[in-house]
């Protein structure tokens, strides 16, 4: 049983996959950490300065809080801004991931080998089986 947990824990794609989770995990704080500290001012200085955070609409009711998280408390709130912030995040990590897919792929890619100088293996056993054929007709 030992051994059985041994492969399964240790070796293919369970320990790759948990290594993955980790660091997809450390990946995505360093990727939300860029967005919102060096993403969104700039985006905000663009814009005018516009925090997308902050706009709402209300839906019902009166929040007297300025603040998104107080005010969706005292009323029902269609948050557009954060999802704004949020799309920005998630295209930033589809843009990073898809640069860093590439990368890895062009590292992979090995220059195309030269054909052999003479006939492969394959090649001279059906050319003995051909000419064995041959001299029993």
């Amino acid at each position: 049983m030992w051994n059985d947990f041994k492969n399964f824990a240790f070796k293919g794609n369970a320990f790759d996959l948990a290594v993955g989770v980790v660091m997809g995990g450390a990946f995505g704080a360093i990727v939300t950490s860029a967005v919102n500290d060096m993403l969104m001012p700039l985006i905000s200085t663009l814009t005018g300065g516009t925090n997308f955070s902050s706009h709402w609409a209300v839906l019902s009711g009166s929040p007297k809080s300025a603040a998104y998280a107080d005010a969706a408390k005292e009323a029902t709130l269609f948050g557009w801004g954060n999802f704004i912030q949020v799309l920005i995040t998630f295209l930033a990590i589809a843009a990073f991931l898809f640069v860093l897919v590439q990368f890895s792929s062009s590292l992979k890619k090995q220059a195309p080998q030269a054909a052999p100088a003479g006939p492969t293996l394959d090649q001279q056993l059906l050319k003995e089986i051909r000419d064995s054929l041959a001299k029993k007709k």
